[in-house]
This record gives C-alpha cells, sequence and structure tokens, in this order.
C-alpha cells in the first residue's frame, strides 16, 4: 500500500536543515512516482507531481503544495545514498523476498554515461548490483568508489545472506578477494576468467589440453539469421592451481561456434573458474543465466528508463536517481500484471487507480 512505502521513505535520514518545507519521504514518494510513470529528469517529475497534485492530495498532506524541480534536485544531491538503499532493501523485505538455496546471483556494473563531472567524459559514474535471476529482482547496488567495481561489488555480497546461492560475475571478479567473500558467505561461484589472472588462464588451457575425454553439453540457437553452437565442458582443477584461487574445485570452458551467412564460422572460447565440479549442463545454463543482469536489468533501465541520457551530475543525485530507478524497476517487475514493464508504465501515467496499485504488492 501506499501507506506501507511512505513509512519505509520516510526512514530515510533528511540531509536539510530546519528551515526545510516539504517533507522527504513525500518527495522521494513523488520521485519515485514521476520515474514509474516514465518521467526522467527533476523538472519532468516536478511538472509531473505539480500537474496531477490534486490526485496526490488523496494519499499525501501536501502541506505546502509539490516542490520544484529545485528543491528536488538540490535534496537528491545532498542525500545520503547509503540510507536511500536501505530504504531500497526494506522494499524487497515488505515484497517477500527472500534469497533461496540454488539462486543465481549475477553481479555486474552499469556506466552512468551522462552522469560524469565536467571535464571527465572518459570517467562516468559507476553502479554496481547484485540481481536475482530467480525473481529478476536488483537485491543490492552501489556506485563504485576509489577501490573499483571490484571492491563496490565485495561489500555488496558481503552484505547479503547468499548461503547456498551461486554468484556469477565477468572476469574483472575474478581474484581472490572477492571469491573469498563469496565462499566465506557460503556461497558458490561460476567467475569468467581472462589473461587479468595469467597462472590461472595458463593452467585452464593446460589442463583442458592435456585433457582426452571432458564430459559436455551442446545447445543449438537459432535466429537472426545465424546459427550458434555452444559446447559447455567442465573438468577438476589440478592440485597445482587449486592454490591459485580460493575454494577453486574446477574449470569451465564454453566454446561457441557461430555460422553467419555465407556459411563462415566463428570460434569463440571462453573459461571459467568454478567453487564447485557441476554437470557440464548445469555449467551451460549458469553462464547463460547470468546476461539476466544485462537483458533484464541494465537493457530495462536504458532503454525503458533511459538511464544513459540522465544528465544529473552534481554530488549523490546521479546515484540517487540511479537507485530511485531501480526501486521503481523492482516494484513494476513485482506488479502480477503480464504486461511489459514500458506498457505497465503507460497505465501508471494514464490512471491514478493503476499507479497506486503497483504499491500493494509492497507489504
Amino acid at each position: 500500500m501506499v501507506a506501507d512505502m511512505l513509512v519505509i521513505l520516510r526512514d530515510v535520514q533528511d540531509p536539510r536543515d530546519f528551515t526545510a518545507r516539504h517533507d522527504l519521504g513525500e518527495m522521494l514518494f513523488l520521485a519515485l512516482c514521476g520515474l514509474l510513470c516514465g518521467e526522467k529528469t527533476c523538472v519532468d517529475i516536478a511538472d509531473f507531481a505539480s500537474a496531477h497534485e490534486a490526485e496526490f492530495r488523496e494519499v499525501l498532506s501536501l502541506r505546502h503544495g509539490t516542490p520544484s524541480h529545485d528543491t528536488l534536485s538540490q535534496t537528491l544531491r545532498l542525500l545520503d545514498p547509503q540510507a536511500l538503499e536501505r530504504a531500497l532493501r526494506a522494499c524487497l523485505c515488505a515484497m517477500g523476498h527472500r534469497l533461496r538455496a540454488g539462486g543465481v546471483l549475477s553481479v555486474d556494473g552499469k556506466a552512468l554515461r551522462r552522469a560524469y563531472e565536467a571535464g571527465q567524459s572518459h570517467m562516468p559514474p559507476v553502479m554496481v548490483s547484485v540481481f536475482d535471476g530467480l525473481t529478476r529482482l536488483s537485491l543490492a547496488q552501489s556506485r563504485a568508489g576509489a577501490g573499483g567495481e571490484a571492491e563496490a561489488a565485495r561489500a555488496l555480497l558481503g552484505s547479503l545472506v547468499v548461503k547456498g546461492c551461486t554468484v556469477t560475475a565477468d572476469a574483472l571478479h575474478c581474484r581472490p578477494d572477492t571469491a573469498t567473500v563469496i565462499r566465506k558467505g557460503g556461497a558458490d561461484y561460476v567467475l569468467g576468467l581472462k589473461t587479468n589472472q595469467p597462472k590461472l588462464y595458463a593452467a585452464a588451457e593446460a589442463a583442458f589440453a592435456r585433457a582426452k575425454a571432458v564430459p559436455s553439453h551442446t545447445v543449438q540457437d537459432e535466429g537472426h539469421g545465424r546459427v550458434v553452437r555452444r559446447m559447455a565442458h567442465v573438468m577438476a582443477a589440478p592440485a597445482d592451481a587449486k592454490t591459485l584461487l580460493p575454494g577453486l574445485s574446477a574449470f569451465g570452458r564454453i566454446v561457441s561456434v557461430r555460422q553467419v551467412a555465407g556459411g563462415r564460422e566463428e570460434v569463440h572460447t571462453r573459461y571459467f573458474v568454478l567453487s564447485r565440479r557441476l554437470t557440464p549442463g548445469r555449467f551451460a545454463m549458469l553462464v547463460r543465466a547470468h546476461w539476466g543482469i544485462e537483458n533484464h536489468l541494465h537493457w530495462t533501465l536504458d532503454v525503458i528508463f533511459h538511464e544513459d541520457d540522465a544528465r544529473s551530475r552534481k554530488n549523490y543525485a546521479p546515484e540517487n536517481l540511479a537507485l530511485l530507478r531501480r526501486l521503481a524497476r523492482n516494484i513494476m517487475e513485482a506488479h502480477p500484471s503480464d504486461l511489459p514493464i514500458r506498457k505497465k508504465m503507460k497505465h501508471a501515467s494514464w490512471s491514478k487507480d493503476y499507479l497506486f496499485n503497483v504499491f500493494t504488492h509492497v507489504r
């Protein structure tokens, strides 16, 4: 219900002084509603709130009317992102979300391409997310700091109860400290392996080169004018390789053969490190499942919420708006309607009742 959401948002610590006129929880609720209805900037959100003030007064007090875009922008610039992230996790708890043993948690970063400071277009901020492939919900997210994306990922994984799950990530996260955090939490890992870990990569190549018969699983996909055949192999890691990465148990390999127009074939081989020796079929499924974070989270944020076009750059505003977008996406994803998120957002913008109804699944 709307009241439950307001309770969660009002728990965020207000960074403003005693002269502030607008209730912080109501402002965050208006910003969230604006994003749920397809608005993109603080100016858009303020105009949306003003145009629907009468409807919002049914659930909000709005003692001083709706806030201006300057007020919204300044508040988001000052607001502590960690406090807002705690509110997002409270929403997940309110949705009854619990990690299940055997679940797949994908970790990846996404650049906020237009949120860079002046003169730093080559260094846009990066939001790191942990994505539950089972429920398609974004569980935790934070901005990568001076320690980079890997350090932010370790902090997020350390803050979650991941026991019994499998964490998937690309080669950036294939490092001893990340593997230690995952195993300490009671989870397994399937991590991409590239030449950023030269000894480990060489050990994987040599192990598969020496092997005479390795169990395999083949999957073939057709579409868009091409045929792709993927062969998954898993083998136990040699004893000397296990000292290179905490918890290492096996190496995985995916050989992709893509047939394009004209019958030409392109072969691409990828290696992985595994903390548990899986069947080739299970391994192939986990590697494929990792792309859910790109297809269901990052794609939605870019194409539907237009995150790459967002130009808020100052202080904490880019990060706070990114957190609110992820909360809005989670709410729409949790709504039981079979409509795609884009159509749900359109219905929310057309109908006050539909907009308030989406919050009934946050309770």
